[in-house]
């Protein structure tokens, strides 16, 4: 199909910010699959809590996918949710199968917060001239992976003293 989705950017400049956004849409579809996962599959007796904080990472992740996946369709780049893309391209560290004791699911989660945003930081940079709107996502986007970062290092933290 001929490219029915033009873009207001120069061909160089669409191919790196298109890559910037495709990168980033795969971490974020599996950064909420695996939190997902870790949601139902959770135990241990900070269930309730840490079974709604991840609920709560989940529609982060999911409400910044639509974000950056709309914005690589209107600089006319076709986003790609597929499973097996993201499967081959993600950067989120492996969940572990079956039940899932909650410090180690807190744990996990700070850890795969911290892929996540390595990822993203250095696409700052590559977005700053090729398309600042792109960037400002990016930027508001790594903002609030920090601030849940935080919070889930600050309930790690938690478990350090805790032997049980």
């Amino acid at each position: 199909m001929t490219e029915p989705i033009t873009s207001t950017l120069e061909d160089a400049a669409r191919d790196t910010t298109g890559a910037a956004l495709q990168n980033t849409l795969v971490d974020l579809i599996d950064l909420s699959l695996v939190a997902k996962q870790a949601h139902w599959n959770l135990v241990g007796r900070q269930f309730h809590d840490v079974h709604l904080h991840l609920d709560e990472l989940v529609a982060v992740a999911r409400d910044f996918s639509d974000k950056v996946a709309e914005r690589a369709a209107a600089i006319g780049v076709s986003p790609d949710g597929r499973a097996r893309t993201v499967s081959d391209a993600s950067t989120v560290p492996s969940f572990a199968e079956g039940w899932a004791r909650d410090r180690d699911v807190v744990r996990y989660v700070y850890r795969a917060l911290d892929a996540v945003v390595a990822g993203v930081r250095p696409r700052l940079a590559d977005t700053e001239k090729t398309d600042p709107v792109t960037q400002d996502l990016l930027i508001a986007l790594v903002a609030a992976l920090e601030e849940a970062r935080w919070m889930w290092q600050a309930q790690a933290a938690g478990y350090e003293d805790d032997k049980s």
